[in-house]
């Protein structure tokens, strides 16, 4: 009988792939997806360790099913993805009715290893080796994944989607648990890349986002030659079919200028930069370990300024990272200030078990401190967020059309006029008045309003000037 599966994703796009590829090889085992763990023979979790809370959410989430399986105690239940690595055995004590543990290294092996719970074989575990438990080479293929397995079903949209370039982790920030559950730095062959590329857009996809934690570090070294980021963003520029190629996450000290006269010189590489600073205070860059001074960041960000001066960049920051002094803060806000990001993603420090940071470092601010510095952050990241949408007024932006946007979702599903939603290059989100039938279109939306997240515009029409004969 066709076994029916439940997926939920929390994390970063490494997970929302992750998901994908496990799902297309469950199809290929012949099950099917459904949309809620009520109807599923099997609920997979898929986890992220980034932050206590994601895993908090998850623990939640598995109390609330072990209800359901008391009533289908046939039903198996499976936790996957970062916190799986890191947790192991700890997952199968605080959730003795889990029957699967699967690290994000090993997710091609759990038809097998469902397979074998079916059998009667007992709960299985799958995780990679740690980082000094082999030598480097041997960890490192532990860690592999099984790319390029796909399935477009599992796609937030049918013309977007994500292509891991590169997997794990060599910089060790102190609070980062990356390192671990994803192992080292390896980038995948560009040959297989460039390969999987043409599967997507064979699949009708317009945009891809190459995926790596330290993406922009890319390289690939065989028979004496190293192809790096600039190379094979320049080998996907020539698969036909896609249309924007963008990039994430980057590594500042990686930002080269090599890399960004690529970006300005390749017509389907989107100018949009997403750079994590993580704070503004060089004596908080040392403790978090991060490789780089205020100073190093400038001069990359400045880089930027000069060859892709029309570029959007985002940021990542952490408030109330171990002795993060007023002074300290008052710099991440001052970096705010002068780059005046697209947007940034701020969240409150929390310790991660396996770091150097919850090793060696106290967590002593305060846990108010922490939530008054993330609004006075987010605060003056969304007041220029704002100011720089606003430039964008009485312009004409090139937006690749998603869908309906969320506000649709309340509209007449037999309405003609929709509010739909994309993207421009820079990765701004635009919603304007149109209809289902545009999705997957690249249109040309004139900006009339904006707000610190989107630019609201509607579809620009051509002048048709008739010229009698």
């Amino acid at each position: 009988m066709t076994q029916r599966v439940y997926i939920k994703t929390v994390g970063c796009q490494m997970n929302v792939l992750d998901s994908e590829m496990v799902i297309a090889d469950l199809k290929r085992h012949g099950y099917t997806v459904v949309d809620s763990h009520e109807d599923a023979d099997c609920v997979l979790y898929n986890t992220c360790s980034v932050r206590e809370h994601a895993e908090e959410k998850v623990y939640s989430a598995l109390g609330k099913i072990r209800e359901s399986k008391k009533n289908q105690p046939d039903k198996l239940i499976g936790v996957m993805g970062c916190m799986a690595q890191k947790d192991q055995e700890i997952i199968f004590k605080r959730a003795p009715y889990v029957d699967l543990v699967v690290g994000p290294g090993q997710l091609h092996t759990i038809p097998d290893l469902l397979a074998k719970i079916r059998g009667g074989e007992g709960r299985q575990m799958a995780i990679s080796l740690g980082r000094k438990d082999d030598k480097q080479a041997v960890v490192a293929r532990s860690h592999e994944t099984f790319d390029p397995l796909r399935d477009p079903t599992m796609r937030p949209t049918p013309f977007q989607a994500y292509l891991r370039i590169q997997i794990g982790c060599d910089k060790f920030c102190t609070y980062c648990v990356v390192p671990n559950t994803r192992g080292p730095e390896q980038g995948r062959r560009p040959e297989q890349i460039v390969s999987e590329a043409r599967v997507l857009a064979e699949q009708g996809c317009r945009e891809i986002t190459l995926l790596g934690q330290t993406v922009n570090s890319y390289k690939y070294t065989a028979d004496g030659t190293t192809t790096d980021m600039t190379a094979l963003l320049e080998m996907l520029h020539e698969v036909e079919g896609i249309d924007r190629i963008k990039f994430v996450t980057n590594y500042p000290k990686d930002m080269t200028e090599r890399l960004l006269v690529a970006v300005r010189d390749l017509p389907k590489v989107s100018p949009y930069l997403h750079v994590p600073a993580q704070s503004g205070s060089d004596e908080v860059l040392k403790r978090m370990k991060r490789g780089y001074t205020i100073a190093d960041y400038m001069e990359m960000f400045e880089r930027i300024e000069r060859i892709l001066p029309e570029a959007a960049v985002s940021s990542d920051f952490i408030v109330g990272f171990c002795g993060e002094t007023d002074e300290d803060f008052e710099k991440s806000l001052a970096l705010v200030e002068r780059c005046r990001f697209k947007n940034s993603f701020i969240f409150q420090y929390s310790v991660r078990p396996g770091t150097k940071a919850a090793e060696r470092l106290e967590d002593d601010v305060p846990r108010e401190v922490k939530a008054e510095r993330n609004h006075r952050l987010l605060e003056v990241q969304n007041r220029i967020a704002k100011e720089e949408n606003a430039k964008m007024i009485g312009r004409d932006v090139e937006v690749l059309v998603e869908g309906p946007s969320k506000k649709a979702a309340d509209a007449d599903p037999d309405s003609p006029v929709v509010q739909m939603t994309g993207r421009t290059p820079c990765d701004r989100i635009v919603v304007f008045d149109g209809n289902r039938r545009q999705a997957g279109q690249l249109l040309d939306i004139h900006v009339d309003d904006v707000s610190s997240h989107t630019l609201i515009g509607r579809v620009k029409t051509v002048d048709v000037v008739s010229i009698g004969l």
